[in-house]
C-alpha cells in the first residue's frame, strides 16, 4: 500500500524551493501569501515542511514565484540556492 502523505524529503524540497524562490523575488512570507491569496502562516507552514500542499496550491505558488510546478518539486543544486 502506498503512503497517503508525501515523503518528508519531498516536503523538504518544496519548502526549500519556495523559500529560495521567494527570497530571490524579494518577497516576504506575507508578500507571497498576499500574491497567492493565502494566509501568511500557511506560507510559513509550507516552509517548515508542515503542509501537504494541494495541486491547486502548487499551481498558485508556481505562478506567483514565476516557476513551473516541477521546478518547485525538484531538488536544487547547491550553486542554484
Amino acid at each position: 500500500m502506498m503512503p497517503r502523505t508525501p515523503s518528508p524529503s519531498l516536503r523538504a524540497v518544496l519548502a526549500e524551493n519556495v523559500r529560495t524562490f521567494r527570497k530571490k523575488h524579494g518577497y516576504s512570507q506575507e508578500g507571497l501569501a498576499d500574491l497567492c491569496e493565502l494566509h501568511r502562516t500557511y506560507i510559513g507552514s509550507v516552509e517548515r515542511e508542515e503542509r501537504n500542499v494541494s495541486l491547486s496550491t502548487l499551481e498558485v505558488l508556481a505562478q506567483a514565484l514565476k516557476v513551473s510546478i516541477p521546478e518547485l518539486l525538484t531538488p536544487r543544486a547547491k550553486h542554484d540556492r
